[in-house]
């Protein structure tokens, strides 16, 4: 009863929170969950520290114990675009940051059933496909042109150890997701849309689905241990508001994705560890199918195969150390690459989500308090980066290319305890 109270709660919490969450790091998955993971620059597969572990590997909760985290995370992402060489008259800077400043919590609870087995939830949130125009692009309407796409996962999840070196875990992915768009009124037509009225500015629509992650973690030697996880893709109802904006008429599913890490005691302060991850956006019609159809005529934004954002997949390099300087004070820090999914040719409807960061560097603190609980503090930076577009505005919208520019940063801090 009491789990099922304190999940209740972390659901409403999280539920209130996601009209504010907007990350875009790696795509638009946050580069990292939970603030200790995020001080080294998101690796956590083999390497769990706090009950957000479920986000990142099912397996690692059942090595928490009975535990309680509670975090906040401060994010400002800096995103603009420049169209040059238009012939319509739409040459100019545009600036997307009429919002920039968002606060994400983060919530993760363990309870053990037995020495063996674990059960808890994580609450966290990915979003990142938010912009905020502070005035109209010509190419897209009369209005302030933005979009706002905000995703919360509640992840209720059962760990076993299968002997005193290895564990595996599995949890249910509940997600909730929002979005609206605006300003995108000259797509709005049945020339370039299969719903005319359901392309913008229809205020926020969601959608709920689920799907399922699971996860392995082992202590392989003494100093090193690796893990393993996946994360199938999450089916998602439909954006009835956006059914001529979204392929296959409003549908928005988040994207398969898998990886490995280890985790290496280098000596007994240090810890060297790191993580692959793979997004399979280009499987997702809504994010991967690419653009060029609609202006080629041959397909309508809505449609079964309609245009997308043209993402291509996702691969992401993560490394980080951690070093105990005391038994109260644990330091990190972490470096992340993804090469990031917006091919050149497709920049014009990616001023809407410009998620263009390749690198991130990371700073992070653990501090025992007298009551044993622990304070974590993250820095996150991610490292200006601009992708020009070729030919990416079409002939019959005046031609040109759309030059897509963005920086982030990001300060969290948690609050942990065992009980």
């Amino acid at each position: 009863m009491r789990i099922n109270k304190l999940t209740s709660a972390l659901a409403i919490a999280g539920l209130v929170t996601v009209s504010s969450a907007a990350f875009a790091t790696d795509g638009y998955f946050s580069d990292g969950y939970g603030i200790k993971a995020k001080g080294m620059a998101g690796v956590a597969i083999a390497m769990p520290q706090d009950t957000l572990a479920a986000a990142n590997n099912p397996a690692g909760m059942v090595w928490q114990g009975d535990r309680l985290d509670l975090g906040l995370d401060w994010f400002r992402p800096i995103r603009n675009a420049d169209i040059v060489g238009n012939g319509g008259g739409a040459n100019g800077s545009y600036d997307a940051n009429d919002k920039k400043n968002f606060f994400i919590p983060e919530f993760g609870y363990n309870k053990m059933i037995n020495p063996n087995m674990s059960f808890g939830v994580s609450v966290y949130g990915n979003g990142g496909m938010n912009t905020s125009y502070t005035k109209a692009i010509p190419l897209f309407g009369t209005s302030k042109a933005g979009i706002d796409l905000s995703q919360l996962f509640i992840a209720p999840t059962f760990a076993m150890k299968l002997n005193s070196s290895n564990a595996i875990g599995v949890s249910l992915n509940f997600a909730y997701q929002r979005f609206k768009a605006t300003g995108l009124q000259n797509f709005a037509n049945s020339t370039y849309s299969s719903s005319p009225s359901n392309v913008t500015d229809n205020g926020y629509d969601s959608a709920t689905g689920w799907g399922v992650k699971v996860g392995w973690n082992g202590q392989v030697t003494q100093n090193l241990s690796l893990g393993a996880t996946y994360q199938s893709k999450t089916s998602m109802g439909k954006f009835d508001k956006y059914k001529g904006l979204f392929a296959e008429q409003g549908s928005f599913d988040i994207p398969e994705n898998y990886g490995a890490g280890f985790a290496w005691k280098a000596a007994p302060a240090w810890t060297i560890a790191g993580d692959y991850k793979h997004i399979s956006y280009s499987k997702v019609g809504a994010v991967g199918n690419t653009v060029n159809c609609l202006f080629a005529g041959t397909c309508k934004l809505g449609a079964d195969n309609g245009a997308g954002f043209g993402w291509d997949d996702m691969d992401v390099y993560k490394l980080g150390v951690s070093y105990e300087y005391s038994k109260d004070l644990t330091l990190r820090a972490g470096y992340s690459y993804g090469k990031q999914p917006i091919p050149a040719s497709q920049t014009l409807f990616n001023m809407l989500a410009p998620a263009v960061n390749n690198d991130h560097m990371t700073l992070g603190a653990t501090w025992t308090l007298a009551n044993k609980a622990e304070l974590s503090f993250a820095y996150m930076h991610a490292f200006d980066n601009t992708v020009s577009g070729s030919n990416s505005i079409p002939a019959g919208f005046g031609g040109g290319n759309a030059n897509l520019k963005m920086y982030q940063d990001s300060l969290g801090v948690a609050y942990g305890m065992k009980f």
